[in-house]
């Protein structure tokens, strides 16, 4: 079987999740209740947000969090998904589609964050973007 593509990967359906915490984790303490969001609910919170204005990934965590009345979100499954957003962008930007269709990842993450390194794009691209986008 072919390997899945990135847009592939994000498109899979799944379900969110509410989890009761028993034990402190993630910033979050027993009883607090944690989002495990879905690839494509983190997309649409990418695209939301306007050109020209970034948010961290706590930020866009907490977003998430708010918006499903939980007390925060999962942030390994979270970070998992954003770098699948970028990836998603990146093979559909190698296919030909406008850098202004795609999901605009750049707007979470930096070149120096740690979920950049494993991206197939030159660091500097992600600031480049931020940099056009902020004029």
């Amino acid at each position: 079987m072919a390997k899945k593509t990135a847009c592939e990967k994000l498109a899979a359906k799944k379900q969110i999740k509410k989890v009761v915490m028993d034990k402190a984790w993630g910033g979050m303490k027993p009883g607090d209740k944690m989002l495990v969001a879905t690839p494509l609910m983190v997309d649409a919170h990418v695209r939301s947000i306007p050109p020209g204005k970034t948010e961290t990934l706590p930020e866009l965590r907490d977003a998430l969090a708010e918006a499903e009345a939980c007390s925060g979100t999962c942030p390994l499954s979270t970070s998992i998904f954003v770098r699948m957003v970028a990836e998603a962008a990146l093979e559909d930007i190698a296919d030909g589609i406008p850098v202004s269709e795609v999901s605009p990842f750049w707007r979470v993450i930096t070149s120096q964050d740690k979920i950049t390194q494993p991206l197939n794009v030159d660091p500097t691209w992600i600031d480049e973007q931020r940099a056009l986008e902020a004029r």
